[in-house]
């Protein structure tokens, strides 16, 4: 692989984690920034510049002794980049770079691309603010929110005008800015989705749900709690479609609100790796780090690297009210979780300021969330915000037992018991193949967007259930014949064996239903460890019993031991 130095405006917690991320490639950054800026602390070479990454000349001077010059801020001076870009490739292009660090002239540009946009007006240049904020709150009616153009991050730039008595306040604190009003926009989420755009194409990580306090990121659930996977599609696509509209390479932020109507609307873009991606350092085999480097210097990315590998959730860790409040979060979860721990090197915390991050990993999102409660009530609890009474997040169910009626519960009852000891969380429901064929096809064709891993389908007599079950999804279904009134269940067994080609239905023996959640079991536990061994020590119990009956046969005589069965 062919060495080139990467060159990089700024030298926050963004250009640290692309400094390491450039480490493992034996790739070398040139950091612009102050002396012992968080980047520049890890990484130990000649080749950093000290000054201003809006200073023209020291732009000017990165560029010279870089082959690629990219940015982990967009607050910069595009018109140096302009010019250097005739000696330099600069990725992003500086012109992608001039339209999104203007975020009115963003938005402007998103709409003309067709990409879907909360609506905004130009306040630029008014005379009389107050009057403007007026008249956009009677045209928009409230509350809506005022920005900045420019310079505006983490909230800072932003205010949002609930009532007509709010517009002193809002020209008291942005007056003074450049500014644009937006409708205000009514979510029921707020999504993201990182993009990689490379010389060949498009690709993104997936979407991810984040949670904001403050206007400033507290919080990134990947998956998003409560998606559908369909929705979490349509955010990729959509996300793709806004960062093919620019021109340039690397990594993009894409944030968005999901509507209650269950639209998307792209709130803000991101030029560079950003916030909403960190969880992609632990959660994907490729971060968002390594996949800029790689887009910006042609470097291949397997899409697959992209995908997520266990359910993840990121908090950042924001400073207190003490100065050391940063360190106590981060001992705090390396004492008490498997949770990685990333700290930036800034010194002494401030309130609100970034000191850091944790990503915790998990089989299922509920566990994930049990285990970083007691560090979001930390965090919590370090900016001096009182804590109430927290919800226990419920077990996701990883299980669904289904059956055609609640006469198949009492059938069922040894296999519930058996997930239940074994410690596998589990939903039952009764739908029906015959009696309720529109709710047994949609709870099957939407069982693949939830926790569920397993179906277990338990029915009498024709037995459909289950078949019809496995044809219209992509989950494993193991069927459990239920003896009915006649045939003594020999019907239900043949007619969940006899399955069409290309339609399998893992059959157990007629009422056998502990099989059929043992199987389960083993199904859940080709993919988790700790099932396999809760599975193990279960089946250790089985042994001892075995060989605890065999010493009392072997001891008693069979006399004995028969009259003591109560036979």
């Amino acid at each position: 692989m062919e060495k080139r130095k990467v060159g990089v405006l700024g030298g926050g917690q963004l250009g640290r984690m692309l400094i390491e991320a450039a480490n493992r490639l034996n790739i070398q950054v040139n950091v612009l920034d102050i002396d012992k800026s968080p980047a520049k602390q890890i990484s130990s070479h000649d080749g950093h510049i000290t000054g201003s990454f809006k200073d023209a000349k020291k732009v000017k001077e990165l560029a010279e002794s870089s082959d690629v010059v990219t940015v982990e801020i967009e607050h910069v001076d595009t018109q140096m980049l302009e010019e250097v870009s005739k000696d330099v490739v600069v990725e992003p292009s500086w012109n992608t770079l001039r339209i999104i660090k203007d975020k009115f002239a963003q938005k402007e540009y998103l709409k003309e691309h067709s990409i879907a946009v909360a609506e905004s007006l130009d306040l630029e240049g008014k005379a009389d603010g107050d009057q403007a904020l007026r008249d956009v709150g009677r045209e928009f009616g409230y509350p809506f929110m005022l920005k900045s153009k420019t310079e505006a991050y983490d909230g800072k730039g932003n205010f949002a005008v609930m009532t007509e008595e709010d517009v002193p306040a809002a020209i008291k604190s942005l007056g003074a800015r450049p500014l644009y009003a937006e409708k205000w926009a009514d979510f029921k989420m707020e999504l993201a989705v990182m993009v990689v755009k490379t010389k060949d194409g498009v690709l993104t990580f997936p979407t991810v749900e984040t949670v904001h306090e403050d206007s400033i990121c507290k919080l990134t659930y990947a998956p998003p709690r409560g998606v559908e996977r369909a929705t979490q599609t349509r955010a990729q696509e959509l996300a793709k479609k806004a960062i093919a509209a620019f021109e340039g390479k690397g990594v993009f932020g894409v944030e968005m609100f999901l509507l209650k109507d269950d639209s998307l609307v792209v709130n803000e873009i991101a030029p560079r790796p950003h916030n909403s991606g960190h969880y992609t350092i632990e959660a994907c085999k490729i971060s968002q780090y390594q996949a800029h480097l790689r887009a910006i210097l042609d470097i291949p990315i397997v899409p697959e690297g992209l995908e997520l590998i266990q359910p993840s959730i990121m908090l950042n860790i924001l400073g207190g009210q003490t100065t050391d409040s940063h360190e106590k979060i981060a001992s705090l979860a390396l004492e008490k979780t498997t949770a990685s721990v990333h700290l930036y090197g800034k010194g002494d915390a401030r309130p609100g300021r970034k000191m850091g991050h944790i990503t915790l990993l998990a089989s299922t999102m509920a566990e994930a969330e049990r285990q970083i409660q007691p560090l979001i009530d930390a965090v919590d609890n370090q900016k001096g915000k009182p804590l109430g009474p927290k919800s226990i997040p419920q077990e996701e169910p990883l299980v669904a037992v289904i059956m055609g009626s609640d006469s198949d519960l009492p059938t069922l009852r040894a296999g519930l018991e058996i997930l239940t000891k074994l410690d596998i969380p589990f939903t039952t429901r009764i739908t029906s193949a015959h009696r309720t064929p529109d709710w047994l096809r949609e709870f099957s064709k939407n069982a693949v967007n939830t926790s569920v891993k397993v179906i277990i389908g338990a029915a009498g007599g024709a037995a459909h259930l289950p078949g019809m079950c496995a044809s219209w999804t992509t989950l494993p279904v193991i069927g459990v014949p239920v003896k009915a009134t006649h045939l003594d269940g020999v019907d239900s067994l043949y007619s969940m064996t006899q399955m069409p080609l290309g339609e399998p239905v893992a059959t157990v023996g007629i009422n056998n239903s502990t099989n059929g959640a043992l199987l389960a079991v083993r199904i859940l536990g080709a993919s988790d460890e700790r099932i396999r061994e809760r599975l193990r020590l279960w089946m250790e119990g089985n042994e001892k019993e075995v060989l605890r009956k065999d010493k009392a046969l072997l001891d008693q005589g069979w006399e004995v031991y028969l009259k003591g069965m109560g036979k």
